[in-house]
């Protein structure tokens, strides 16, 4: 077993943290190889970023992601950017409001799910700023690629002390929201 994760947006967005978190979700609590690898503009804030995850049950010979089964798009560049590189039949979270043009005609060979991310981490934590933790709990719910209880976990002990209820909430939230999506 060999996933292949992406996620992008723009800095500011907690894309490597969420990279960070799901690394360490794979390697620590689910014992499986796992590396994580990020690039980003020389902006702190706002410019482009990506970070990838690659999970094995086997040693990683490769630590750049080539053909993402899965990918996270925060932003409309980052869409614009990386959605070609998605394998056919690929899981895609996108943040509905900050990509406003895409490609429904490439996307009829991806399995999809688009919502307002940033609105919901709002509603639900009081803090946009969740949103990347939010997309975390959708993306390991819906993918299995680690389970629930690693994910937690992980997330506990990475965020700054002091903010693990509100981001717990918010990943809880991404479990919720993810059994929509399961056939």
């Amino acid at each position: 077993m060999r996933k292949e994760i992406l996620f992008s947006g723009f800095g500011g967005q907690g894309v490597i943290l969420a990279s960070v978190i799901l690394g360490r979700a794979a390697a620590v609590y689910e014992n499986l190889y796992a590396v994580q690898t990020q690039s980003y503009g020389p902006e702190s804030r706002g410019g482009a970023s990506r970070a990838e995850v690659i999970i094995s049950d086997e040693p990683i010979d490769y630590p750049k992601v080539i053909a993402p089964d899965c990918a996270v798009f925060f932003s409309q560049e980052a869409y614009s950017r990386y959605l070609q590189t998605v394998k056919p039949g690929a899981k895609v979270i996108i943040e509905r409001d900050l990509v406003p043009h895409r490609d429904f005609e490439f996307e009829k060979k991806l399995n999809v799910i688009a919502l307002p991310l940033t609105e919901i981490a709002e509603e639900t934590t009081g803090l946009s700023l969740t949103m990347n933790i939010l997309a975390l709990g959708i993306l390991t719910a819906w993918t299995g690629v680690v389970g629930r209880e690693a994910i937690e976990k992980a997330v506990f002990d990475t965020i700054p002390k002091g903010t693990e209820e509100i981001n717990l909430r918010a990943l809880r939230k991404g479990f919720e929201l993810a059994e929509k999506f399961k056939p």
